[in-house]
């Protein structure tokens, strides 16, 4: 037998028990049955791991190899004789408030368009952007010395050629191309004004720096709105809110509001904020008071669970030594919350920074050819503008909407990075 019975006297009864022999050969393929499970577990469990990572890993690759020739840019060169045009002008007549001034009143679009099929016939319009006499001015303002020179301008190249240089097949411009290349006049530079330019038609021209810093201005609305205002209803809610059915109400409306989905926010932004309030449309003033009420739940539900973890010795000890509630609260409990909360707030913000479809609803989708100056300016941020971007139909703005995805992921690591830190600079174990 591999059990026998026992037999122990407890009180006014008998209780019997099991003793097991562990060295049978029923218990020995129970356990070996109990390791192999525990095996496949594990090996299941490192299976999980496996594939979530080779999912980023396919997802970063694709990421970066798409968005890489985003940040590589194409010039073609353009002699252009700016002295028939100057008038023997003087190259500080072209600097400050009167430069501007000086410039229209040459032919410059002109002059240029005469140096391009000077230099490279009719056909030479399919090569070069269609701004292209807008980057001569504005190597006039950067060097007014070239101004009574005939030099040679490194322009950008137009969007088909762009993408021939980048591997991409256009047959209609492919003997233009090896002209180029046997003469050495085009050339590949580092994309600079993808970083400093903002929306435009032309996809060898449009930038990201619009779209950055509505970006930036709308996450600092929402963060200045959605963390005081969530902090404050979170130690309430925890320290001074009386237990009664109007509480346990207001917890559920906000454990709810922290699933609504997003374009409901949206909607309410719209109603409130353009309708009864009559805010500027499309600014990021709107875009951050309507992301605040959508990730206000967030941090009030991380607050209070942060509070409800300090220990009450902490609050015990405080008030034992004469300190008020709001002492208590402000000097001890909310110092010690303080990770706990910037973990919600940086949950909270990065779902903020991903949301297009409130900002949508909004008017957030204008075309701004310029940053905004301002918290009432029209504005964009990037996931709208990515959206934008990918519903072109030009090719030219597939590599640049993987390379807008790359700055992005780079501000939300930035901005994660940042709370992650202030998180752990204000950690206290205990």
């Amino acid at each position: 037998m591999s059990e026998t019975m026992t037999a122990t006297t407890a009180g006014s009864g008998t209780l019997y028990s099991t003793k097991t022999d562990w060295k049978s050969d029923a218990m020995r393929k129970r356990i070996k049955k109990r390791y192999a499970a525990e095996t496949r577990f594990r090996f299941l469990g490192l299976a999980a791991i496996i594939i979530s990572c080779a999912f980023l890993v396919f997802l970063l690759a694709v990421m970066i190899g798409n968005g890489a020739k985003g940040f590589e840019r194409t010039e073609v060169a353009l002699p252009v004789d700016l002295a028939a045009i100057s008038g023997n002008a003087k190259p500080e007549d072209f600097t400050g408030e009167a430069g501007d001034a000086a410039l229209a009143s040459l032919e410059l679009r002109q002059a240029v368009e005469t140096a391009i099929i000077d230099e490279y016939g009719e056909k030479g319009r399919k090569i070069f952007g269609r701004s292209v006499w807008t980057e001569v001015r504005s190597a006039i303002m950067s060097n007014p010395d070239i101004i009574n020179e005939k030099n040679t301008i490194w322009v950008s190249a137009s969007s088909p050629l762009d993408r021939l240089n980048k591997g991409d097949d256009v047959p209609e411009l492919a003997e233009q191309y090896q002209i180029l290349q046997s003469s050495d006049k085009i050339r590949s530079v580092f994309n600079i004004p993808f970083l400093t330019k903002s929306d435009g038609v032309d996809p060898a021209l449009v930038g990201i720096w619009g779209a950055l810093k509505g970006s930036l201005m709308t996450m600092l609305v929402t963060l200045m709105l959605a963390f005081p205002v969530g902090v404050l209803a979170a130690v309430y809610l925890e320290e001074y809110a009386p237990r009664n059915r109007w509480t346990d109400l207001i917890e559920v409306s906000i454990n709810n509001l922290a699933a609504v989905p997003s374009i409901i926010f949206g909607l309410l932004g719209l109603v409130i904020f353009l309708n009864w309030m009559a805010l500027p449309r499309s600014s990021a003033l709107v875009g951050g008071l309507t992301l605040a009420l959508m990730t206000m739940p967030v941090i009030v539900i991380a607050g209070r669970n942060a509070v409800k973890a300090v220990p009450p010795s902490i609050r015990e000890a405080a008030l034992g030594i004469g300190a008020s509630k709001v002492q208590v609260i402000f000097h001890h409990v909310l110092p010690l919350a303080i990770p706990g909360i910037m973990t919600g707030t940086i949950i909270g913000m990065a779902r903020a920074l991903g949301e297009t479809a409130p900002l949508l609803m909004i008017g957030m989708r204008a075309f701004t050819a310029t940053p905004p100056g301002d918290l009432s300016d029209p504005s964009t941020v990037l996931p709208v503008q990515i959206f934008l971007w990918s519903d072109e139909i030009n090719r030219g703005f597939v590599e640049k909407t993987s390379a807008a995805i790359i700055i992005l992921l780079i501000f939300l690591l930035t901005m994660n990075a940042l709370a992650i830190y202030l998180r752990n600079r204000f950690e206290t174990r205990w």
